[in-house]
């Protein structure tokens, strides 16, 4: 068990194991966004730091069929850091959160050796999509195309440019997909540590295994920050969550069915 995983299960809450905490018709989430873990600041535009910061957080909402309302912020600010930065910094958060109808209310500030930002995420919804939901028999899917975070993130190490519009830039949000295809969907969370992490950790909290029906690439299976929905749905519920892919203009990858074994894919946490 890694560290991450183990300091979570030390945290005895019957909230904890989504993508937010639920409660009532609220949901809770918060993510980090640090400097040298997530990203350097050499790499990236102030106005890009903000906004994936802010992106990263509305992910959580957007994957449990929420919407976001408010936001808080924590930012720590370190002491080379000019004025026009943080004006860059707030209004790029500002811009990305309105863009999803969420406000951002207060939050907190303080000097810092490194730029950190930690972005609590207050939504709504009536039928929030959760990780406990799995059954046997399900097919697994993910959206979207992966594998460019990571190539691009090996890039940046290696000194060279990568695109404006990089996955690991300007992630994108499949709001209008898990919205559409909510009733359909059996259980579902954001790819932010790989999809290989990341089904493994939705097959551990139900106590399930999977057979693979595509094999998977390691370049696909352990980009992380990639942000896309991994989803499970009932067969027989497949031609209407391909008519809401084609509706919505996303790409819909099914590569297992879940089963009783207690097969996992490999993978470490990137976070070290």
């Amino acid at each position: 068990m890694d560290k991450e995983q183990y300091l979570i299960n030390k945290i005895k809450s019957e909230y904890i194991g989504d993508d937010a905490a639920v409660v009532g018709d609220t949901l809770y989430s918060m993510d980090a966004f640090f400097e040298d873990v997530h990203f350097k600041r050499e790499w990236v535009t102030m106005a890009q730091i903000g906004r994936k910061a802010m992106l990263v957080n509305l992910s959580d909402a957007i994957a449990m069929n929420a919407k976001p309302e408010y936001a808080l912020v924590s930012v720590s600010i370190p002491s080379d850091m000019t004025h026009q930065e943080i004006d860059e910094l707030t209004q790029s958060m500002q811009d990305t959160a309105k863009e999803y109808g969420c406000q951002i209310i207060g939050g907190d500030t303080t000097g810092g050796d490194k730029l950190h930002l930690s972005i609590t995420i207050v939504s709504k919804s009536k039928s929030p999509l959760l990780r406990t939901t799995l059954q046997e028999g399900d097919l697994l899917a993910y959206t979207g195309k992966l594998g460019d975070s990571k190539r691009d993130l090996e890039a940046l190490f290696r000194g060279e440019k990568i695109a404006n519009n990089s996955r690991f830039y300007e992630p994108l949000l499949r709001a209008e997909f898990i919205s559409k295809a909510r009733e359909y969907l059996t259980s579902g969370m954001d790819i932010s540590d790989g999809l290989f992490c990341d089904t493994n950790k939705l097959l551990d909290i139900n106590n399930y295994g999977f057979e693979l029906l595509n094999n998977i690439d390691d370049k696909v299976g352990l980009s992380g920050e990639e942000y896309e929905m991994l989803i499970s749905f009932n067969l027989d519920s497949l031609d209407e969550i391909e008519k809401v892919a084609n509706m919505t203009n996303t790409p819909l990858n099914v590569f297992a069915k879940v089963v009783k074994n207690s097969d996992r894919f490999k993978c470490s946490s990137h976070h070290f």
